[in-house]
């Protein structure tokens, strides 16, 4: 008797980007690497800065400020100006923006002169990271292809905070922290000249701008940024941090108050209370937050207690660099067969983990930097696998008139986050430090918490995202 038999099913090929989505995805995974590595190039070079132009010790930390808090406080309008006003238009506007600020930090000689210049590359931040963002998420459709480019746009953001540490000090070490400036300007011009003929044009559908939303949310945010700035310097009882802080949560209420109300809403409530923008969000603030201030921590940690010169703290870091592209070149075949909600949750468990580990690190010596750079390469890995799990999660699920403001969030997200974890955790190791006189100590203490919170988000947003 014959056996019949019956063919399986063809397996579907996994798809592949055309040799015009490659190009396109270079050109804006280039922008978005120069851009991350902005925020960390000058970190290293502050002393000289401070030096040749005449900063004092206590306003060094304006030079840094001073780009985060316009990236921070105007991430969320942009984007939604993006969608608006068109994406790959305010992308070359914020390209424009960073080299003219950037060729005027490079020939600044005085304080105001290179504080005016970094406001305009927090602008060019703002401008550019959501619009780019944007751009691709709208180039290529959800699912796979989306994941790898978001994984390889993480990588490349991470990468650039370190590959920025470690440039910083070999160009203040080998020529001025000025080329740490100038340095920008034929990247962007390179951008602006390549992005009309390989970029198209993208936008979503046009409606007046919300200008009381745009109003009390960039203000929000700013005051939000700006307080506690302010109170991880002087302290959280000091009263001028304390009122801007108030002022920001009365603007932020004002503004979903706006929103709940408005006919053409800068940022819909509907959208911003979707499940897994809200909890993707979340996810993101916690791990941005949390991570930046470890690589603050372990900065502190190797120069304080191993002695290490900027130049040689920048070299240490390339361990949690490489661990940073191995993550974000895994995370997205990790979420293909896990899901991005399992991805986020384990990520940020893992970093959780990692860093509570670093808590043994001792006074020196081959063992505790040999647990330093394990740990701190774990941490990375998690790191980064959070990152895009929270890219994909708070991304998914919208249509394309919608990405400008879902990029704007989760870019405001992270440049938020960047900013506010070293001020809050710097002042609970320093509070520390003062009561037992102990670097080590403070370092201890803030690493503690840092785990502890990040343990209670990885179990919040797999919890959240589990209600979907």
């Amino acid at each position: 008797m014959a056996t019949a038999v019956i063919d399986a099913p063809p397996v579907a090929p996994s798809p592949r980007m055309t040799s015009r989505q490659r190009l396109v995805l270079t050109l804006l995974l280039g922008s978005q690497f120069m851009l991350a590595v902005d925020f960390s190039i000058l970190n290293v070079a502050l002393p000289d800065i401070g030096k040749g132009l005449g900063f004092s010790i206590g306003n060094l930390q304006w030079i840094s400020t001073a780009m985060m808090l316009p990236a921070a406080g105007f991430t969320l309008l942009f984007g939604r100006l993006a969608d608006l006003a068109g994406r790959r238009r305010m992308l070359l506007t914020g390209m424009a923006l960073l080299a003219a600020g950037s060729l005027a930090g490079g020939l600044a000689t005085s304080p105001g002169m290179l504080i005016a210049a970094r406001i305009a590359q927090g602008l060019a931040s703002a401008l550019a990271t959501p619009a780019a963002l944007s751009l691709l998420t709208t180039s290529l459709p959800e699912g796979p292809l989306r994941a790898k480019a978001l994984g390889l746009n993480g990588t490349l953001i991470s990468a650039g905070f370190t590959v920025g540490a470690i440039f910083g000090g070999l160009l203040t070490d080998l020529l001025s922290w000025r080329w740490a400036f100038f340095i920008n300007v034929p990247v962007a011009l390179a951008v602006i000249i390549a992005a009309p003929s390989v970029i198209s044009e993208s936008r979503g559908a046009r409606t007046k701008l919300d200008i009381p939303g745009a109003i009390t949310v960039s203000g929000g945010l700013l005051a939000l940024v700006y307080g506690v700035t302010e109170a991880g310097q002087n302290g959280w009882t000091d009263p001028a941090a304390l009122i801007t802080i108030t002022v920001a949560a009365l603007l932020l209420v004002a503004f979903w108050r706006i929103e709940m109300h408005a006919k053409a809403p800068l940022a819909p409530v509907r959208v911003m209370t979707r499940t897994n923008v809200k909890w993707g969000n979340f996810g993101g603030l916690i791990t941005f937050t949390m991570e930046s201030s470890v690589v603050f921590l372990l900065t502190l940690y190797l120069q304080e207690v191993f002695g290490y010169t900027p130049l040689q703290t920048g070299l240490t870091f390339c361990g949690i660099g490489v661990a940073s592209f191995l993550g974000g070149m895994a995370a997205p075949r990790l979420i293909a067969r896990f899901g991005n909600r399992n991805v986020l949750a384990a990520g940020l468990l893992l970093q959780a983990v990692a860093t509570g580990t670093l808590f043994l690190v001792g006074n020196g010596g081959a063992g505790s930097l040999a647990l330093m750079l394990a740990a701190s390469s774990a941490g990375a890995f998690g790191h980064l696998s959070s990152i895009v799990g929270y890219m994909v999660t708070a991304t998914s699920g919208l249509p394309d008139d919608e990405q400008g403001l879902a990029t704007g969030l989760a870019s405001m997200t992270q440049q938020v986050g960047v900013t506010m974890g070293i001020p809050v955790l710097s002042s609970i190791a320093t509070a520390r430090m003062n009561a037992t006189g102990s670097v080590l100590s403070g370092i201890h203490m803030a690493l503690l918490v840092d785990a502890v919170i990040v343990l209670a988000g990885s179990a919040l947003a797999y919890t959240g995202l589990r209600r979907r």
